[in-house]
């Protein structure tokens, strides 16, 4: 698990540490010593943590002129036992709105599980967005099927066109205005 790193071509855009309204702003990692675990597996000491004991994220990209961000998400998602969705909307979304993001693109394909509960903070996520959206790409087909039973197709788009996107080899503006139309079309057909 420790060489499942964030991906990092979109670095030199930008770089959550540096960026004053970010949540991360100022944290310093060894990249010598990784710290964190999940389940007693050691992981790369470039995920952040948010809270979560399971869960682990990096920001990789931020825009507040068209207030969108792009999230990479890493480990187990795991509502029932650590409720990974609270520190999430809490202490990374809630912190993100609070700077005019409206625009989640949250990347899945690192998840390697997920274990619902209620929902009572998806909904309060997607009540919050104004003229925003949540949109979930390449996520696991079981992981999928977990979010389809727990009815977060509610509030989160994901499955179908938004599992088969090449996110790595776009710009970070490009796969915004790839998703921002397909959500249109999605959201008004």
């Amino acid at each position: 698990m420790h060489t499942i790193e964030p991906f990092y071509l979109w670095q030199s855009l930008y770089d959550s540490y540096k960026d004053r309204n970010s949540p991360f702003y100022g944290i310093r990692h060894r990249h010598d010593l990784c710290r964190n675990t999940i389940y007693n597996y050691y992981i790369h000491p470039d995920w952040d943590e948010f809270g979560s004991s399971t869960l682990y994220l990096k920001v990789l990209y931020v825009s507040y002129t068209e207030s969108y961000c792009v999230i990479e998400l890493f480990g187990e998602w795991n509502d029932i036992l650590h409720n990974d969705i609270m520190y999430l909307k809490r202490n990374i979304v809630d912190v993100m709105m609070s700077q005019g993001i409206q625009k989640f693109i949250l990347i899945g394909e690192n998840i390697l599980d997920f274990h619902r509960d209620v929902r009572d903070y998806y909904e309060e996520w997607f009540d919050e967005l104004e003229d925003g959206w949540i949109a979930a790409l390449n996520f696991r087909e079981h992981v999928l099927h977990e979010f389809k039973q727990a009815r977060l197709d509610n509030y989160i788009v994901f499955g179908g066109r938004f599992n088969e996107i090449p996110w790595r080899t776009q710009k970070p503006k490009v796969l915004f205005g790839l998703i921002d139309e397909m959500m249109r079309k999605y959201l008004n057909p």
